[in-house]
């Protein structure tokens, strides 16, 4: 049993790329608060994913590596819209920051997140990381499938 404590902001208009990204597809057979079940490419790697529901920053994480084939057929199965973006990765802090740059239907949306140890970690916060939106459910990429940024982000 894995927990992943996350914190999750917007990324501010200055944020530039320091390194290549990896694209990313991802989609969900279940998106359901209670559970998400998620298949992702993530380069030329497969993955199932299995997540409960959140609790605060903390939930259970459980990720195994699929063939890429079998991701590919499982992308078929799940809920439209996927999710596509590029992932940049940012070492602030001596921790990694995931920067995704969403496209498609959340063409527009960029979020950083950072997985911390514990729920009471200190960290670094970059000055391109803009609002906190750790527990606003509009930013899961669960949630974005039912709602897509393209839909909401007027009302920001």
């Amino acid at each position: 049993m894995a927990d992943e404590i996350e914190r999750k902001f917007l990324v501010n208009e200055g944020w530039q790329p320091q390194h290549e990204g990896v694209r990313i597809a991802q989609g969900y057979l279940s998106s359901i608060p209670e559970r998400t079940v998620r298949v992702r490419i993530k380069g030329d790697k497969g993955y199932l994913t299995v997540k409960g529901r959140n609790e605060g920053i903390r939930r259970l994480e459980f990720e195994y590596e699929i063939p890429c084939e079998d991701a590919e057929a499982l992308l078929k199965l799940c809920e439209q819209p996927l999710i596509e973006k590029m992932r940049y990765l940012e070492t602030v802090g001596g921790f990694t920051w995931e920067v995704d740059v969403f496209a498609g239907a959340n063409a527009g949306l960029r979020v950083a997140e950072i997985e911390l140890p514990a729920v009471d970690t200190p960290f670094e916060k970059p000055d391109w990381a803009g609002q906190e939106v750790s527990g606003d459910a509009r930013y899961y990429n669960s949630s974005l499938i039912r709602q897509p940024y393209r839909l909401w982000k007027n009302e920001l």
